[in-house]
């Protein structure tokens, strides 16, 4: 098992302001044994690709991401291009995670798209196109909604890991257009959503099914990793690794320590610091 920390954003408070507080967190992220750091992607805020090279800048082997990324608001070859970077900067240290969004962080605000259906259609082909063009020249691509010709105008260098750059999906079970979504990915965030009735929490039974689905249609040769969110008690390693062990054995292989809740940015580091939920610790 793997551990992760999301920084839930804020600090614009603080003397030094939210992007160099994010920069704070990441370093203390790696001190703290944590084998990735997350920032959120919004339509309106820190930007998360930025303040994650810096945090690249300042350290050696933690990994860096969002958490997740809107890909339907994005030119998937901008967000490519973004990313890529990134991975190079940090000598292959780069994931993204994508998924619709949720589009009460300001997406009709802006005049962004809050169709559900056209949200998936977009979030479809920028995968295509964002793993095509890792891929390396030539790349072509004629979708709905995107339009993609080869092009030899100074091309940047490919990704630093192989087969390619880890890319996260929401994956909503038993939603079969969802799940099918993710087969073509290199990990799953899962979600469960009944036959009527909003998303809700999974539980380790539904990730179980969720597993053998994967493990049964996915034809990829990449590694392919099953990322669970929550939060755990610092202080409490016996009662921490209770929480994870449950998802640990119905086949995650990513626990993302997920303070959304927190509010205090101080209570967010201590918990940050107290590092992961170890057996080692």
């Amino acid at each position: 098992m793997k551990y992760g920390f999301v920084f839930p954003g804020g600090g614009a408070d603080t003397p030094q302001g939210q992007a160099k507080t994010a920069l704070e967190f990441g370093i203390a992220a790696e001190k703290a044994g944590w084998d990735a750091y997350f920032m959120w992607e919004g339509v309106w805020n820190l930007d998360p690709w930025i303040a994650l090279t810096s945090v690249a800048m300042r350290t050696e082997r933690i990994r860096l991401g969002t958490l997740l990324t809107p890909a339907s608001r994005r030119r998937p070859w901008k967000l490519a291009a973004e990313i890529a970077t990134l991975d190079q900067l940090s000598d292959g240290r780069a994931i993204l995670s994508v998924g619709l969004g949720a589009i009460d962080t300001g997406f009709d605000n802006f005049g962004e798209e809050t169709d559900k259906r056209l949200r998936a259609e977009l979030l479809d082909e920028a995968i295509d196109i964002i793993a095509g063009l890792w891929a390396g020249q030539p790349f072509n691509y004629s979708g709905k909604h995107y339009r993609v010709k080869e092009t030899t105008f100074l091309p940047p260098d490919p990704p630093v890991q192989k087969p390619r750059i880890p890319i996260w999906c929401v994956g909503v079970w038993p939603r079969m257009k969802s799940m099918q979504r993710v087969l073509r990915c290199d990990g799953l965030l899962p979600a469960y959503k009944a036959k009527s009735g909003p998303v809700t929490d999974i539980n380790p039974d539904h990730l179980r099914e969720m597993k053998a689905y994967v493990d049964e249609n996915r034809s990829l040769i990449s590694p392919f990793d099953i990322i669970m969110e929550g939060t755990t008690p610092g202080d409490d390693p016996t009662a921490a690794l209770a929480k994870v062990q449950p998802w640990q054995e119905a086949g995650a292989t990513w626990w993302i320590e997920s303070p959304w809740d927190l509010g205090d940015l101080e209570k967010v580091m201590e918990r940050l610091k107290q590092g992961p939920p170890r057996e080692s610790r």
